[in-house]
């Protein structure tokens, strides 16, 4: 599996709380985390880049080619589960720091298989003919659409839609959600911060995907989403065969 992936500050922001990691795994599989951090100061870079370095380190240190996919769906919660602890923990240690936060999404692909974990408004998407959303959006937004009081149209420029639900490092305890996924060797995982998702169609997305050469897509998936406004941090990771 081949992975490119990209991260950028974008055109408003001084500092980039985005943080990401992607690796080939000894079997050949690939795994890759994106974080958006969240906080004051410098909190939400140290969220996101602790969740980052405890959540590589788990899956490194963890992961046996003899897995099933049930075994690394718990491998991949329990990363998250040990990043959650330290995140809180810094927090509560250092008032500065305290109420930071991140999103996470993770996966392991193999050739045949994604399992993918998040928690927050980080996505996956599945890319061939179409994008598919893969992950649900942990946000206030996310949750009126499913009761029916806004329609995905509204909550695209919804005033509260950046308000997370869940996120990384706020409580004692957390609650991921997972997805398995079948790979073809059409397909492509591109896992990404909402810095692009927000600046960025669907649409537009697909097309630079399904166009260009996989190694030039991430910078060109940024380029797009700082030409539509870059009011944010924009991180991108694709996975392919």
């Amino acid at each position: 599996m081949r992975i490119f992936a990209k991260t950028d500050t974008g055109k408003v922001r001084s500092i980039n709380q985005d943080a990401y990691a992607a690796n080939v795994l000894s079997d050949g599989c690939a795994f890759v985390v994106v974080c958006d951090g969240m906080g004051g100061a410098s909190a939400g870079d140290i969220a996101s880049k602790t969740a980052i370095e405890v959540i590589s380190q788990y899956i490194l240190n963890g992961y046996n080619p003899k897995m099933t996919s049930d075994d690394i769906q718990r491998l991949l919660d329990n990363a998250i589960a040990s990043a959650n602890i330290e995140v809180y923990s810094l927090a509560q240690k250092d008032q500065q720091l305290q109420g930071m936060g991140t999103t996470v999404v993770t996966a392991i692909v193999s050739e045949t298989q994604a399992v993918i974990c998040n928690v927050g408004d980080s996505r996956a998407y599945l890319i061939n003919d179409e994008i598919a959303q893969i992950t649900r959006d942990h946000t206030m937004v996310q949750s009126l659409v499913e009761l029916g009081k806004i329609s995905e149209e509204e909550a695209k420029n919804h005033p509260e839609k950046n308000i997370i639900t869940r996120a990384l490092g706020v409580e004692e305890n957390i609650l991921t959600d997972s997805y398995f996924i079948d790979i073809t060797k059409e397909d492509k995982l591109l896992l990404c911060t909402d810095g692009l998702t927000n600046y960025a169609s669907e649409d537009k997305i697909l097309n630079i995907i399904q166009k260009n050469v996989l190694d030039k897509v991430s910078g060109l998936l940024i380029d797009e989403a700082n030409n539509g406004g870059g009011r944010d941090n924009i991180t991108v990771a694709v996975v392919s065969h």
